[in-house]
């Protein structure tokens, strides 16, 4: 044995060999996903109008994706650290190809969600261990840091180029959207599998089984909440709504129980009590909530409102996506002093800004949009670029992966939510879901403000 562990280690490229490759494949890689995930958004209406999916059923249309995403990422993060890394980084993306491209020729609203869930599924592997390979490739400290916020750039160009992606080819058949997304990941796993290095387990994450116990409990308690919120839009306190909420916080508590009884944990519930992991996780969940969730929406709703093309609706959707990308890359430029939860709590604040700065706006000229758009991008642009730095960092280096798995599950749970809820309080007027959004990034500024006053 120790003479197969010299040979693997003299085989394998050194730690910081080829950094930037390792960056340039999982930021394209995790670019590719954010793409995948956001075409729908332009692609809603069209796909409504050739399924015959029911406006209460319409949410299921956009939240396979984040569902898949949010139930599979803690999995992938362990699978990572148990297994490899590259291995399930590449996995991922090869899978996410296929189950792309075969969601373009769905036929029906169940099988294009099924669809979306497995490429959530797929996504998961891809986000999991693409931070988990940042984090092999780069030291902590300053390198770390430009590599994460390049990291975020990508997933905040990848938001911007899907929808645009998705309005220019829906101008033909907008299932070419999703042929092309196919296309572009299975490119990069093949580019993947020839430039990543290879890596090894973490430690005693080794050789670990799955929690596909608390994966389940929890991918049930999502599906009862998503199902109840997509109710919700036609009546809020029908006893159909009030049982999957009660169920879904029982399954939410079963979760927690098979977490605190299992060996091997999808998430240590412990790491809960640091402060900088606390606000990791809630960070991640109101950028969900109150950023991801609404600007989900936005397109179809400047579809449904202002009556807007398709592709016009997504140019100015690259307003918001497009300057998150620009943000996201100068952050690095703050001063040090300036920690990943003093910066979320500005990003959050800048948000509600400019999400308030569109009250009135959603059904008159675009140009009164403009304003609100370009601050919610700075907010989002922060937002994106402090969360994978603060997942990597206030975990110990052999659970990075894991780390980065409990940031982005509750990312996507907070998203689904969100998008439930803006599709369920849209026919009371998008100023109403505009309002709820504001006020949840308000409290997501207050809960990291608070958390990144206190001592690790």
């Amino acid at each position: 044995m120790p003479q197969l562990a010299s040979t693997a280690r003299a085989s394998a490229p050194p730690r910081d060999s080829r950094p930037g490759t390792a960056l340039a494949v999982t930021a394209t890689a995790t670019a590719v996903a954010l793409m995948n995930y956001t075409a729908p958004m332009l692609t809603l209406p069209d796909m409504a109008a050739a399924f015959a999916t029911p406006a209460s059923a319409q949410a299921w249309l956009l939240n396979g994706t984040p569902l898949g995403l949010a139930v599979l990422l803690l999995v992938a993060g362990s699978l990572a650290d148990a297994h490899g890394r590259r291995r399930v980084f590449l996995l991922g993306t090869l899978a996410l190809g296929l189950t792309t491209a075969l969601g373009a020729f769905a036929g029906s609203t169940l099988t294009f969600t099924a669809a979306r869930i497995a490429q959530g599924a797929a996504s998961a592997a891809v986000l999991a261990g693409s931070l988990g390979l940042l984090a092999h490739a780069y030291p902590a400290g300053r390198d770390r840091i430009r590599a994460t916020g390049i990291w975020g750039a990508s997933v905040s160009g990848g938001i911007a180029l899907g929808p645009l992606l998705a309005g220019a080819l829906s101008l033909v058949d907008w299932r070419l959207a999703y042929a092309a997304l196919g296309a572009a990941a299975l490119a990069t796993a093949a580019a993947g599998t020839r430039l990543l290095p290879t890596d090894r387990p973490q430690g005693r994450a080794k050789g670990t089984r799955p929690d596909i116990a608390g994966a389940t409990a929890l991918g049930l308690a999502l599906a009862a909440l998503l199902t109840a919120l997509t109710l919700g839009r036609d009546g809020w306190l029908r006893p159909p709504v009030a049982l999957l909420l009660l169920a879904s916080a029982a399954l939410t508590a079963l979760f927690v129980a098979v977490e605190q009884r299992s060996r091997t944990p999808m998430v240590e519930l412990a790491l809960l009590r640091r402060p900088a992991f606390l606000a990791s996780t809630l960070g991640a969940l109101f950028t969900g909530l109150a950023v991801i969730g609404l600007f989900s929406v936005v397109p179809a709703l400047l579809q449904g409102g202002a009556g807007m093309s398709p592709l016009g609706a997504a140019w100015l959707f690259v307003l918001w996506s497009g300057t998150a990308f620009v943000a996201a890359l100068q952050a690095r430029r703050l001063p040090g002093r300036f920690s990943a939860p003093y910066q979320l709590a500005l990003g959050f604040a800048l948000s509600a800004a400019g999400i308030l700065a569109l009250l009135g706006g959603m059904e008159g000229p675009w140009a009164r949009l403009v304003p609100g758009l370009l601050a919610a991008g700075v907010g989002s642009g922060l937002l994106n670029a402090a969360l994978p730095r603060l997942a990597v960092d206030s975990v110990p280096p052999e659970r990075a992966a894991m780390g980065s798995g409990a940031n982005n599950t509750a990312r996507y749970i907070g998203s689904s939510a969100g998008v439930a809820l803006t599709l369920a309080l849209a026919p009371s007027g998008p100023d109403t879901a505009l309002l709820v959004s504001a006020g949840l990034a308000l409290a997501g500024a207050a809960l990291t403000l608070v958390l990144g006053r206190r001592r690790t």
